[in-house]
């Protein structure tokens, strides 16, 4: 039902857009939202044409709650829910799951750790009693513990020969240095060396609560039905806990850092950037129309420039992340090594146009058609949308921002794109991490 009233709105919203009468009154909300006895927020939107379920559990911790020399800990606690329960082993869990088709996926990040169950509607109450086991009953067996600490530090030792994920970490530690967000949300190998079962279970008490969970459940259901089954599944999960302690302050950005590591490469993996903005910025927005325009489109600056006219890089692009607590704006390419110092001069050079020169008015009408077009894309499956609804709950956006987003993205004009871009675009304070053969790259420190 309100995904199909959502894919009407937006064929209404659209066609507003192309006619110029878009009316923030032609939408209706997103889903239905309820809080349950112990705090966990539900939010449910029925679509009943096929019959198929798409859940999605977000628990407000990540790794930026580490504790200080326990970096992964976040990452573990995570891995390892499904890995066993007080009633279940890590393969009885994938036989139950596998017996009635479904997926059952687990995503830590860094401000969120997030638990996405796909099913057939017949089999709901068997795939909520099966996410209700692992969050509420992890086991956090010794042996499994062991054995995904192992299994986790093989993958970092992958990660280390990925040229491409090196130089994000690298840029991520240039920016925070010792603040959790400078740390692989897996951590590093001497870190988990620490960690202990004591640890996990300790981190699960602490954070995996209802009253900072949220619950969105998109599909072939009823929310009347779905509230009595919630509450006989998840009504029992007890609120309160330790006490959660406070996130360490974000650290202030150094000046200039760079970080150039040593591989034998033929491409250079570059991220430059710096400090971007919160989720509930209200310039949010206007950067996200700026950005576009500088680096998230295939005539952007930065691609028209570094790509087109040098032929330096296949890919480049710059991106705010933006979420509750922190935020990074990166330029992300690669490039020959021999070329490195130039494009890096070359996108530095338009981050500073978009600061100093007004932009194309056309450029702009464009830019905003496709961030208005596109959008409805993002709300295409359930589990898009189940996606969508508990990110909406945890940054606060109310139900009608599909309202919301259209009118804000084409309130947006030229010169609050310049005002943004001098406001966040500050080339003097970025970092730089540089992944490349040092030998034939031109990298000054």
């Amino acid at each position: 039902m309100a995904l199909r009233i959502v894919r009407r709105v937006f064929a209404a919203l659209l066609a507003g857009v192309i006619l110029g009468t878009a009316s923030l009154a032609s939408a209706a909300a997103l889903g239905q939202r309820m809080v349950l006895p112990n705090g966990l927020v539900l939010v449910v939107a029925e679509e009943r044409a096929v019959p198929t379920v798409a859940i999605r559990l977000l628990v407000r911790t990540g790794s930026m709650a580490d504790p200080p020399g326990k970096a992964g800990l976040a990452n573990l606690t995570a891995q390892l829910l499904s890995q066993g329960t007080t009633t279940r082993t890590a393969p009885q869990i994938s036989e139950a799951i596998e017996f009635i088709g479904a997926s059952l996926d687990v995503e830590p990040g860094l401000e969120t750790t997030t638990l996405t169950l796909k099913l057939l509607s017949k089999d709901l109450d068997r795939g909520l009693e099966l996410l209700a086991d692992v969050l509420l009953h992890p086991a956090f067996r010794p042996a499994d513990v062991t054995r995904q600490i192992a299994e986790v530090k093989a993958g970092i030792q992958r990660d280390q020969e990925d040229p491409s994920i090196v130089s994000i970490q690298a840029f991520m530690k240039a920016l925070y240095g010792t603040h959790p967000l400078g740390n692989p949300v897996e951590g590093t190998a001497a870190t988990l060396d620490t960690l202990t079962r004591e640890d996990v279970v300790a981190f699960h008490a602490t954070y995996f609560r209802p009253d900072r969970a949220i619950l969105a459940i998109v599909g072939d259901v009823s929310e009347a039905d779905l509230r009595a089954r919630i509450q006989a599944r998840f009504g029992g999960w007890p609120a309160g806990g330790p006490t959660t302690p406070p996130a360490p302050v974000i650290p202030a950005i150094p000046k200039t850092t760079v970080r150039a590591i040593q591989k034998d490469v033929t491409q250079a993996n570059i991220n430059l950037g710096g400090v971007g903005i919160l989720r509930d910025n209200p310039d949010y927005y206007a950067v996200q129309v700026m950005n576009y325009l500088l680096g998230g489109a295939f005539n952007s600056y930065l691609i028209a420039t570094i790509r087109s006219q040098k032929g330096w890089a296949y890919d480049v692009e710059s991106d705010f992340s933006t979420r509750k607590y922190s935020g990074e704006f990166a330029i992300s390419m690669q490039t020959k090594n021999e070329v490195a110092d130039q494009a890096i001069a070359a996108a530095l050079d338009q981050v500073r146009r978009m600061r100093d020169t007004p932009v194309d008015a056309a450029a702009l009408s464009d830019a905003k058609a496709y961030l208005t077009g596109s959008f409805p894309l993002r709300l295409d499956t359930n589990a898009q949308l189940a996606g969508w609804l508990a990110a909406i709950e945890y940054f606060g956006l109310g139900l009608d921002y599909v309202d919301q987003y259209p009118a804000r993205i084409n309130a947006v004009s030229v010169a609050e794109v310049q005002r943004v871009a001098q406001k966040y675009l500050d080339p003097d304070k970025y970092v730089l991490a540089v992944v490349a053969d040092l030998t034939v790259a031109k990298i000054k420190e």
